[in-house]
């Protein structure tokens, strides 16, 4: 499981609601996501805790800074304002559920 890219620099105006965390499972098999977190780690929130979600092999999931896409895995902060800083590059983890940091992504480059 790693952080594959993140798309900072969203198109919908005020909000970037469309920018998001693009997570690749790289393994041979499928991930159940309840009770991981992806977090800003540069500013220590936004958090989003997955709920249990079948993650299956060579796919990708995006989290969404204020929108929802099902096509995408339906996950989204839920957040009225960007989460991540277009000047001033922010740091996104991914943790396991034993709290564990298993990937890392910093930007630019951008998804």
């Amino acid at each position: 499981m790693v952080i594959d890219c993140i798309f900072f620099d969203g198109l919908v105006g005020g909000s970037e609601a469309d920018e998001y965390v693009q997570i690749l499972n790289q393994g041979d098999s499928a991930v159940d996501l309840i009770g991981w977190r992806l977090l800003d780690v540069s500013d220590g929130s936004p958090q989003l805790t997955f709920p249990s979600y079948n993650f299956l092999p060579q796919t990708s999931i995006r989290v969404f800074t204020g929108e929802d896409h099902p096509e995408y895995g339906g996950f989204s902060f839920q957040r009225k304002s960007p989460i991540w800083n277009n000047s001033s590059p922010d740091t996104a983890g991914l943790f396991n559920p034993d709290g564990v940091q298993v990937s890392e992504k910093s930007y630019p480059p951008g998804c």
